[in-house]
């Protein structure tokens, strides 16, 4: 397999971009029933905390299989959320959502070495943060050295979840090959990253300064805000799909039912 040159990250966002325009109703509907249910979950004691993070890969191949729908002409329903709990890939996706626990806990566990454990009791609520600890703490450079040591965990993990669903990947081997593509394709993913950030963070800012200069209400830039940070969001989930195919090309459920038998899975 040839690597692919550093435009490709572009083309993953513009192809997301694409994805999103052919059903922007439906795609969304379906990111904010997933947001419903994230917050309902942080209501349960103490699993509130944990079992969002261990069903994140149950939940990312939700809006994999609403772009394989949308790549078909299908329609994305809301009960496109339920699709990994009924795949025999459920305990295999479960256990990866369990690595991804830990890897957090280890990331935020490192931040401690910077500060002190202020980002850490920040993020985990432990006690309530004045001011005045954050601003004598080193808690910037913190989330960044802990960013920084995540970094690892994301590239064995960015395409672990559709490896162990539609390659029929044990969870350690599908781990393997994730860091291994995004290590091979690193050029393209730093575009892919630096784009986004551009997109998602930097022309937000610049709308909400021009709204707050023009109007001088923040009740309009929220307004004008929110809608746009959901729909750049729904973008950037299915920016995730070409991601996967322009490496390990398109998922079975593309290929008619013979076809789809006849081609070889690994194991």
């Amino acid at each position: 397999m040839e690597k692919l040159p550093a435009k490709t990250g572009w083309i993953w966002i513009k192809e997301g971009f694409a994805l999103f325009r052919k059903q922007p109703a439906e795609i969304s509907t379906l990111f904010l029933a997933y947001m419903f249910l994230m917050l309902a979950l942080n209501i349960v004691p103490l699993l509130g905390q944990v079992l969002p993070l261990v069903l994140v890969p149950v939940f990312a191949m939700s809006f994999m299989q609403a772009c394989v729908n949308i790549e078909q002409g299908k329609r994305v329903y809301p009960n496109l959320l339920l699709i990994g709990f009924r795949s025999p890939a459920l305990k295999n996706l479960l256990t990866l959502g369990a690595l991804y626990l830990v890897a957090a806990v280890i990331a935020l566990a490192a931040s401690t070495l910077i500060d002190g454990g202020v980002f850490w009791t920040a993020v985990t609520g432990q006690a309530a943060l004045d001011a005045k600890d954050i601003q004598q703490s080193n808690m910037s450079l913190a989330m960044l050295f802990s960013a920084a040591v995540y970094v690892p965990a994301a590239m064995a993990f960015w395409y672990a979840a559709p490896l162990i669903m539609w390659q029929k990947m044990g969870v350690m081997k599908a781990v393997f090959y994730s860091f291994f593509a995004v290590s091979r394709e690193m050029k393209a993913f730093t575009v892919y990253g630096l784009a986004w950030a551009a997109i998602g963070v930097v022309l937000p800012a610049i709308i909400s300064v021009l709204i707050a200069v023009l109007v001088g209400n923040q009740a309009v830039t929220l307004m004008i805000l929110l809608p746009l940070s959901i729909a750049l969001t729904v973008v950037m989930y299915c920016s995730f799909y070409p991601t996967y195919t322009h490496i390990f090309g398109k998922p079975g459920a593309d290929l008619p039912p013979q076809e789809a038998q006849e081609t070889p899975t690994q194991e």
